[in-house]
């Protein structure tokens, strides 16, 4: 049988992994073993993250509505308590973004939901 020499596949895997470690410090972005485990650990932090980053948000818009109904006199979950019992279902990114960047309209909001 021929002998098989495998340069051009350790090249092709090496470009790729090095391609995906373009911008780490230090010998993570050079040297195959460290970029290995850089890479691996990336991809880890990646898909635990995805999901995190879920919940991040939600906390983002409590301050922001938080905020928001503050000058109204009322506080986060006492302003929540009160969307629910008027039955007005409008989730936590839509009502930061009416308190962001239409006041006059989470004025009204607020009002309607104080009576």
């Amino acid at each position: 049988m021929a002998r098989v020499k495998r340069g051009m596949m350790h090249l092709k895997r090496r470009r790729n992994l090095l391609k995906k470690t373009k911008g780490y410090k230090w010998g993570r972005k050079s040297k195959i073993k460290l970029a290995k485990v850089a890479v691996r650990k990336a991809g880890v932090h990646a898909f635990a993250h995805r999901r995190d980053k879920k919940g991040d948000f939600r906390r983002l818009w409590q301050v922001q509505i938080n905020a928001a109904v503050r000058e109204y006199g009322l506080s986060y979950s006492r302003f929540i308590d009160l969307l629910k019992k008027a039955k007005i279902e409008l989730d936590r990114k839509i009502l930061a973004q009416l308190a962001n960047d239409y006041p006059a309209v989470f004025a009204k909001l607020v009002e309607a939901v104080k009576k």
